[in-house]
């Protein structure tokens, strides 16, 4: 995830962020309301304010269904700790952060394939009804963003070949949305400051 990093710094300065701003690596901890701190992989605070977090995770085969429930219980669980940890003023008194989420998920067979769902007492969301894994993380990136648990998410799938082949499953699940997100927070930020 080194070259997404280098990305998302690059989205950052084209905003008007200076460099000094971004953390990736190291000092990445944030206080939790759920818990002390929780390590982000991109963060940008300046002057004491947090403006951008940033969750990037990624996913291969073969167990894509038990990793699609941690993932998404840790989706989840994330944005609602540093939300409410921000609306606690445990991040300082200050404009709402950027909480963005970043997912790369192995574009094979069985992501695309359909899945069964077990209903032994109640019937599942119709949208999950024989869902493949590529649809229910699209579920779970649109709905992330949908009740507010982050400003924005991508989706992401890629092939293993060579070369590798990228897709996005839905336009505002995109690079480019993301990034043009990431941008508008900063930019609101830098022209607040002026």
């Amino acid at each position: 995830m080194g070259v997404l990093e280098e990305l998302l710094t690059d989205v950052l300065i084209d905003a008007g962020i200076d460099r000094s701003h971004v953390r990736a690596r190291t000092s990445l901890e944030l206080p939790g309301y759920y818990r002390p701190e929780k390590k982000w992989d991109l963060l940008v605070v300046v002057d004491g304010q947090l403006l951008v977090a940033i969750e990037l995770k990624s996913q291969v085969g073969p167990s894509f269904g038990n990793n699609f429930n941690n993932r998404t219980e840790e989706a989840i669980g994330n944005g609602e700790d540093l939300s409410t940890a921000f609306r606690e003023g445990r991040l300082g008194m200050h404009q709402a952060p950027f909480l963005g989420y970043f997912f790369l998920l192995e574009n094979c067979a069985k992501v695309r394939a359909p899945v069964k769902n077990s209903e032994p007492y109640f019937k599942v969301d119709p949208i999950f009804k024989n869902a493949s894994y590529a649809k229910r993380y699209k579920v779970l990136c649109q709905r992330l963003v949908l009740e507010k648990k982050y400003t924005s998410a991508c989706l992401t799938l890629a092939t293993k070949a060579s070369p590798t082949k990228v897709t996005f499953p839905a336009a505002t699940l995109n690079f480019r949305h993301f990034a043009a997100s990431i941008n508008g927070h900063a930019q609101s930020f830098i022209n607040g400051r002026g």
